[in-house]
């Protein structure tokens, strides 16, 4: 007979056996539906139908841009509306429809569309299973809870990815179709186990009765994202870090090709699944320790690896050295992935802004990585690959400068009596 354990939160709730497995399998499955056909859609258009590879690169950034445009309405909607389960199960259709329309589509500007449709819907569930946990668990919770969602993802996102380059090579390309096709149904079906009457939706914006004015119910003004200092340095953090990063694995990738083109593809793969492994234990490190150690030194540790990774790949062009390097990713990124809502969740608790800030600095750090990208191109056109990772590894530097020099320590202990403040004072703005 199994015994059920049900724990309490800072908040007198009861966070059941149902609602913790229902989150770890949305985590999980979601990982791949959120990022659509990813990069196989390249693969995808250049060997089926066989597009060149500025057309695709045009789809591709047109869906990009479509993501960060979506990514703050999204965060508001999430913030707004109580029906959090049912707006991730629209949008995992609505990712999948356009997705599996792509063989069926010929002509540039329908692929295009049904691309850009399915990243602004990809960009909901982020924010929303942040919502949905912290409103399940509390805040005192929450960071070890981020911390095991983001460990469900990275092993969702490493499956996924090895199901995709097994089955691909068995049956083809249009496999990747029917695999996206099943996580979509899995991750609805796993959303739709967690129980609704579990979620308290005012906890899931970060509306807390004891920290806002006289108990009021009213979320602060979207004037906060303005008003609030940290908030902002952060986001220049956030943008530091993914103008520093978003570049790095696309070079890599150019340069193990360039070594041998029919093993490049199968090292880029390896690298990725590796990469995403390497991300569990660093995201299950921030959930057991991010309360004690606090932000601040993680996030450090974050940007740190970064710089560091930028100098080592130039070292050698050795393909086995790059995808050992590349490895590193697995640590900054699994640690910068589960520290952000974190940190957002601190900045934003008692103003029921959580989700919309969220989406706010989302958007910048993906406008970060779309300037990554092109820096990258031009310098390593002019001056090699090994000045294009200098210059990212630089770009990371000056990041943590501005972390260590100007960011607070955002843990509650270090900000209890600020938080309180802060919310009045959002709540007089609005």
């Amino acid at each position: 007979m199994i015994r059920k354990i049900a724990t309490r939160t800072d908040f007198g709730k009861r966070v059941t056996p149902q609602a913790s497995l229902a989150l770890d399998a949305s985590n999980f499955f979601l990982a791949d539906v959120r990022d659509a056909l990813g990069p196989y859609l390249a693969v995808y258009l250049l060997t089926e139908r066989n597009w060149d590879a500025a057309n695709i690169g045009i789809v591709m950034s047109i869906a990009t841009i479509a993501g960060i445009l979506a990514q703050t309405p999204a965060g508001a909607v999430v913030d707004a509306t109580k029906a959090k389960r049912a707006f991730m199960v629209c949008a995992a259709l609505l990712v999948t429809g356009a997705s599996l329309l792509v063989p069926w589509l010929s002509a540039f500007w329908p692929v295009a569309i049904s691309q850009a449709t399915a990243h602004a819907a990809g960009v909901v569930f982020g924010p929303a299973l942040a919502a949905v946990t912290l409103g399940i668990v509390g805040n005192r919770a929450f960071t070890n809870r981020i911390g095991r969602n983001e460990s469900f993802n990275h092993a969702g996102n490493a499956f996924a990815a090895t199901a995709a380059g097994v089955l691909a090579y068995v049956w083809g390309p249009k496999v990747v179709f029917y695999l996206l096709a099943s996580m979509a149904v899995a991750s609805i079906v796993s959303v739709l186990a967690i129980p609704e009457r579990s979620i308290d939706h005012d906890l899931a914006r970060g509306l807390h009765r004891e920290l806002s004015t006289a108990g009021s119910d009213h979320p602060s003004g979207v004037r906060v994202l303005l008003t609030c200092r940290p908030l902002l340095i952060f986001a220049g953090c956030a943008i530091t870090f993914h103008f520093a990063n978003a570049a790095m694995l696309p070079l890599v990738g150019q340069k193990l090709a360039l070594q041998d083109k029919n093993l490049g593809t199968s090292l880029m793969s390896a690298c990725i699944v590796a990469a995403q492994i390497v991300m569990v234990p660093m995201a299950m490190l921030v959930g057991a320790k991010a309360d004690l150690w606090g932000r601040k030194p993680l996030f450090l540790i974050a940007l740190s690896v970064l710089a560091i990774r930028g100098c080592l790949y130039p070292l050698s062009d050795n393909p086995f050295w790059l995808v050992g390097v590349q490895l590193l990713d697995g640590v900054g990124a699994g640690i910068y992935g589960a520290l952000f809502p974190v940190v957002v969740a601190d900045l934003m608790r008692g103003t029921g802004r959580f989700n919309v800030a969220q989406g706010a600095i989302i958007t910048a750090q993906g406008i970060g990585a779309a300037l990554s990208t092109a820096l990258a191109g031009v310098i390593v056109v002019r001056a090699g690959y090994g000045a294009a990772f200098l210059t990212l590894s630089g770009v990371a530097v000056a990041g943590l400068a501005l972390y260590y020099f100007v960011m607070p320590e955002t843990r509650e202990a270090e900000t209890s009596k600020a938080l309180p403040k802060q919310a009045v004072t959002a709540q007089q703005e609005s």
